[in-house]
């Protein structure tokens, strides 16, 4: 198993990003002893929770499979969060972003299982935030990175401000081709492209924005291994992971359609496995979003990679997006984790 370093991927923004003094003192203030003595830091400029002007938030949710009007008037449930509840252990929800990560890590291993140990979960505003800080971590300006012919066109918009350049790999109805992908690598010329050669894949492996393409199981393996051969780093853009169709047979109104899964486990199995479950390396960054399966305006997403990676984005998020809204992790989790 050959393992990435940062210190190969990173750029001199990211490996020159350390950490902050202010989450530095946490440990020594509400998370620490200074706690139990009634001692509240003043330094991250955060008011004692007694005057935060929400007490509490009520959510209805719908019934697990109820979601059209009629059901969720009638069977929607509703839950409560209030502000001292992990204190008066009504619920485990506290501080936030420790519970929900919590959450996104289970469920990566349950659905992803990546085949390596040092792997990691954090939290971000979603998949473009997401992309626009793995383009600031793994390049420079002027750098080269893979992507398909047609793609999601934040990809280029995040890129272009930060000096990012784009070698296109030729497409199919299953997205982008491994051989073309080799061919580009194979024959990169330094000095006609005034660049080195790509180190980075952008891709977007289920319902491709704008082809729609599903790149199939084998397809997804013969990347990986071009991947390999030319030590290729992927970004794995996948919002639309959850909600890929299922086979079916005939046409018209013979189409037959094949039965619904009967448990989680099943489901998963329906589905084709992602570049983070083919990981053997430590090469692929998965970006997962709530957007396309719950709510976009929820602006919460997770990032999959190994611990050395997410350590870069969690330097680069203490001094810019700290962490995705509260109230909308204390929604997420209230409906996930404590209502379905």
């Amino acid at each position: 198993m050959v393992m990435l370093t940062a210190s190969r991927l990173g750029s001199r923004l990211a490996l020159g990003t350390g950490k902050t003094e202010v989450k530095d003192m946490g440990s020594y203030t509400e998370l620490g002893s200074f706690f139990k003595e009634g001692i509240l830091s003043l330094g991250p400029g955060a008011p004692s929770s007694q005057y935060y002007p929400f007490d509490d938030i009520s959510l209805k949710i719908p019934s697990i499979g109820r979601f059209t009007e009629a059901e969720f008037m009638d069977s929607g449930v509703r839950v409560e969060t209030r502000k001292y509840d992990m204190k008066e252990s009504r619920s485990m929800y506290g501080t936030g972003s420790t519970q929900l990560l919590d959450f996104v890590t289970e469920h990566t291993k349950l659905v992803h299982d990546p085949p390596y140990l040092d792997w990691q979960c954090v939290l971000t505003g979603g998949n473009t935030s997401a992309l626009d800080l793995a383009f600031r971590t793994f390049t420079e300006r002027g750098s080269y990175i893979l992507v398909d012919e047609y793609t999601y066109p934040t990809a280029f918009e995040t890129g272009y401000p930060l000096g990012i350049r784009y070698a296109a790999i030729r497409i199919d109805e299953e997205g982008p081709l491994p051989e073309h992908m080799d061919e580009i690598l194979e024959n990169w010329d330094e000095k006609t492209k005034g660049a080195k050669k790509p180190h980075i894949l952008y891709t977007v492996p289920t319902g491709q924005n704008p082809s729609g393409a599903t790149q199939g199981l084998e397809r997804r393996r013969n990347i990986y291994r071009i991947a390999q051969k030319h030590d290729v780093y992927i970004l794995e853009d996948d919002p639309y992971y959850f909600i890929q169709m299922l086979p079916s047979t005939g046409s018209g109104k013979e189409q037959l359609k094949p039965s619904a899964p009967t448990s989680p486990s099943a489901f998963v199995e329906t589905l084709v496995p992602s570049f983070l479950r083919l990981d053997t390396d430590g090469r692929v960054l998965r970006m997962d979003s709530f957007s396309k399966i719950i709510a976009p305006g929820t602006r919460t997403g997770w990032v999959t990679a190994s611990q050395q990676i997410v350590d870069r984005f969690v330097r680069a998020h203490e001094t810019s997006l700290q962490n995705p809204s509260g109230f909308s992790q204390i929604m997420l989790f209230k409906l996930l984790r404590e209502g379905w």
